[in-house]
Parts: C-alpha cells; structure tokens; sequence
C-alpha cells in the first residue's frame, strides 16, 4: 500500500481506511426470543428520529428524519413492521436537498410519507430548516423521487398529507398560533386543503387546534400532527410536550377535517413514559412520543413513534430510535400504550419474516471493507459532499483531507454511521501522511459541532503522534502517543469502547498486534443529547482534515 496517495498532477493529503468494524452488545438485547412470533423494542435502534409509515398493498414504507446528513430521509421497506430492509433515501440529489452551511441539527425535519390510492402515488413531506417546507413525490420509490416542490403557503415545520377517501386532500402542520401567543411554548396545528392535480395548496389555512390538549394546562409544542379517518370520523394525532422526557402523543376527533375536534379526555396522552412508572425499571425507556399509525391488510392497527434508551438519568448517545406497538381501539378511540406501562423490549407478532444480515436491532457486528464500487447505505455525509475527495478501491476507502474540520458549518471529509448501541466498539485501519499539527485522520465522533471527539494520527511537536480530543464548547487535549519511527509511515488501528457513558481509545502501529491505550474511562456525556442539545444520536466518522 502506498504510504501517500497522489489525485492529479498535485499531491494531496489522503487517509485510506482498510476496514471498519462495528460490534453492539447491548444487555438490553441479550434476550431469548422467537423472531417469527416475536420481535425487540426499538425495531431502529440509534438515530433513527421521527419515524412516520405507510401501505401499498402488502408492503410498508418508512422514513426517518436525517437533518444535516447526506443523502436525506432513509427510506426502507418491510412485509411484516418489525424486519425493515432499507431501499435507500428519499433526498440523493444536491437539487432536493441544499444544506449548506446548517448546523448539524438543522436540514430535514420530521418527513412523512404517504400513498395516495387515488392516482397510485407516494408523496414524502417534510421541513428542510433552510428553505421551507416542501414535497416530493413518486410512483415507484425504488426507482427515486422528484425533485422539490416549495409550499411558500405552508409555515412552520411538521407538514404531513392526507388524502380522504372522497378524493379531497389536506396538509396539517405545526405553526405559530394566530395572533399574540398566550404562553411561551404555545403552538397551533393548521390545515390546508391541497390540489392534488395542480401540486398546490388552494384557499386559507385554518387554526384547528391551538395549545393542545387540556392533559397538562399550557401544554407546549403540540406538532408532528397526522390527520387520519376511521368510518364516520376524522382524527387528528399530535406529539405534545416537547422532544425531551415529558413528550407524548394525544388524539382528538372530528365528523370533519375542519372540526370542531373533541379531546380524548379519558384516554390522553394515548403513548408517554414520563410519569406512572419506576425510574429504576429495567430497560428503560423514555421520551416516547411523535408517533404515526398505520391499518395492516388484515384490519389491525400498529403504530412507530420515536423513543430513547438512556444510560443514566436522561443522557442517551444513541438518539431516538424508532419503536413499534400494536393500537387497541375502545369506544372509537385509539391507544397506543396502556397509562403506566413501560415500553416493552420482547413484543408479540405473527407472521414475522426474519431476514440475515439486517442491522437494525438487537445485538450485531459488521466489518466493511469498502470493496465495491459504492458505499453501503449506513454510510452518509455531513452536508452536502465533494464526491471528488472520495474514492473507493482495492486498498479501501480513500479520503482526500479538507481544509474544514469538525466544528465548521462546512462540508467535511468524512463519512458517518450510527451509534446503535449503549456498550459497543469501533475499529479502524488508516493510512495517511500528516505534514504538519493541522492535519489528522483517523475517528471522529459527532453530537455537534461544539460536543464530539477526534482520534487520529497527526503531528505533535515535530513527530507522527496519536491524538485524543474532546470537545465540550472548548477543545479539551485528552491524550496522546507518539509513533516509532520505524512505524512513522505504516497504516495505524484505532478502536474506540464504549460502555454507556465511558469510553476507552485505543491504537496499534505497523505490524504490532498490540492494542495499546490512549486513554480509558473518558467522560463521553458531552455526545449525549441532553448535554449538548439538538436532535441527533452520536455518529461515528471516517474523518481526515487538514484545518484541526
């Protein structure tokens, strides 16, 4: 293998990665279970937000919000709700998806996917933070969508379809309540009523629900609204609470989409873990809410919505995951979840079609080698890329390094997969050449841009080093190890352990089989969403720069 790769006529600093192996193992999943009746609790484990489905037949599809990531809103498919194979992503063009300069938790929001029976199409709605609201639609997803079309007329974020039996079609989305708001916190859900032969929204918005539901007084950020009809009735679902440990999911019914709409006064919130239960329970679950409900062929009703695994008090690295749980209807009414019940991990389901080689849950390794002509789908970039950095060969992964490092609002050299698990490693090979203490490759672990990690192989007073950052608003220099000088050119491992809120970085150089220790026991709460805020779950980077 080359020590230094050349691009061109000029040379260019580039990490070629050999491998990566991932491996979870997580207490939670370390169950006996039969997977053609049963399933695990989340069915998306790590970052996997906002989940929202839909049917077509006999085949469910389901999206997922992607933020600053690129390509955008994953899509995957399943026969049965619980084993979901992914087709790819909705956003794969620069055309539909501009992220330039957003922050990390900016970009997409909440998409909801839908399929209008009416002229046989789907249509995936959602927020990009930087241009508004906007949809793209498609005949056959396998075979990719539109390019966008802006809804200038629909604020706010949350915008999800509905299509009625009758023909008739409606937007509804969280806004800011008409008027002067009467609490901070307060929000409104409006509707639209949509065209669906021009693409476009015709007549007024209409304020159908404002505040939320009278379960708490004030309730704040009623949003990722689904409107919805059973017989006579139309139903509007909504998160309320916020995104934190208070969130969950409320129900209200109406003879028309316009109202007047009637609370679930005995049944809401129909899905929430935040009170009613022991804060010591195994398992534990919180968080639970921003759900979507679907009807199987067969006439039953399931329902995914977003919930996180926390380690200790509410600090989860893993984001929110996607879960799955049978709907009882009672008297006309939806529940998703019991009052006081926690969110099971072993659930019931017939007619389950396990599938090998699905990562989505439980416990799981892979290694990729890099070894075909593209990137497997777990694979994605912050913002939208420079493809020319990338190339993938014989060697591995080859990444030209950018004069952008991880704190910027800028495309990055660097590729990112999900933390799925509380107590899992990460291992890498990297070659790579640095000429001067601004340049690394190596790992990198991403919340934000102000809470993450680098661990690579740069330059240290003059010599080929091993260097361990932390960042919590400031960079924090955790530890470092110098190179031999006979290693100085040879490819370096890195691996990285985490247990829950602890993790240990290790390296070995050149021919040495040895792991040697960096630095073990280091405080990795700064990628917990509850420290750093936003909406991520920790991502793990193939990263090279040249500005760190």
């Amino acid at each position: 293998m080359a020590a230094c790769l050349i691009t061109g006529s000029a040379q260019a600093q580039t990490a070629t990665f050999k491998y990566f192996s991932y491996s979870g193992n997580d207490a939670r999943f370390d169950k006996q279970f039969d997977p053609t009746r049963q399933y695990l609790n989340p069915v998306m484990a790590g970052f996997y937000p906002d989940p929202s489905f839909c049917r077509k037949g006999d085949t469910y599809y389901l999206v997922n919000s992607s933020f600053s990531f690129f390509p955008g809103v994953p899509i995957f498919t399943s026969k049965d709700l619980v084993n979901w194979k992914q087709l790819g992503h909705v956003l794969d063009r620069e055309s539909q998806l501009p992220l330039g300069n957003q922050n990390v938790s900016g970009g997409i929001f909440a998409p909801a996917i839908s399929y209008n029976e009416k002229n046989k199409t789907f249509y995936m709605i959602t927020t990009n933070v930087g241009m508004g609201n906007f949809y793209v639609k498609s005949q056959d997803p396998e075979k990719g969508w539109s390019d966008p079309i802006v809804l200038k007329e629909v604020g706010g974020i949350d915008p999800s379809f509905f299509f009625d039996k009758n023909g008739k079609a409606y937007i509804v989305n969280n806004d800011a309540p008409s008027g002067t708001p009467n609490y901070e916190g307060e929000r409104s859900i409006w509707l639209h009523e949509f065209d669906v032969k021009n693409d476009c929204v015709v007549g007024e918005a209409k304020e159908i629900l404002r505040g939320g539901t009278h379960v708490v007084k004030n309730p704040i950020w009623i949003e990722g609204p689904h409107l919805f009809r059973v017989g006579k009735y139309y139903y509007l679902m909504c998160a309320e609470g916020g995104t934190c440990d208070f969130h969950s999911e409320v129900i209200l019914r109406a003879k028309d989409p316009k109202g007047p709409w009637e609370e679930y006064t005995g049944g809401n919130p129909i899905l929430t873990q935040r009170v009613g239960l022991d804060p010591n329970r195994p398992d534990i679950v919180t968080s639970a809410g921003h759900a979507d409900i679907v009807q199987t062929p067969k006439g039953d009703w399931w329902a995914v919505f977003l919930a996180c695994r926390p380690y200790q008090d509410d600090f989860y690295n893993t984001g929110r995951d996607t879960y799955l749980l049978p709907v009882t209807w009672r008297d006309g009414w939806p529940t998703i979840l019991e009052k006081n019940t926690p969110v099971p991990t072993v659930n019931d389901k017939a007619d389950l079609q396990p599938e090998e080689g699905l990562t989505n849950t439980g416990n799981f390794s892979y290694t990729d080698r890099f070894e075909g002509d593209k990137l497997n789908m777990r694979w994605m970039y912050l913002r939208n890329p420079d493809l020319s950095a990338y190339s993938l060969g014989g060697n591995g992964l080859s990444i030209k390094a950018s004069d952008a490092n991880i704190s910027e609002r800028k495309s990055l050299s660097a590729v990112w997969c999900r933390q799925q698990h509380n107590t899992f490693s990460a291992e890498t090979e990297v070659t790579f050449c640095p000429k001067s203490e601004k340049e690394l490759a190596g790992f990198a672990l991403l919340q934000n841009e102000q809470y993450n990690f680098t661990f690579g192989k740069t330059m240290l007073n003059g010599r080929p080093a091993i260097v361990l950052t932390r960042c919590e608003k400031d960079n924090q220099f955790v530890g470092s190890a110098f190179i031999c000088p006979k290693c100085a050119d040879k490819p370096v491992r890195l691996k990285i352990s985490g247990n829950g809120r602890y993790y240990n970085f290790y390296y070995s150089c050149g021919d040495c089989k040895e792991w040697k220790t960096i630095a073990s026991g280091v405080d990795a709460v700064n990628l917990s969403t509850h420290q750093s805020g936003g909406f991520i779950g920790a991502c793990i980077g193939l990263y090279a720069t040249k500005n760190k």
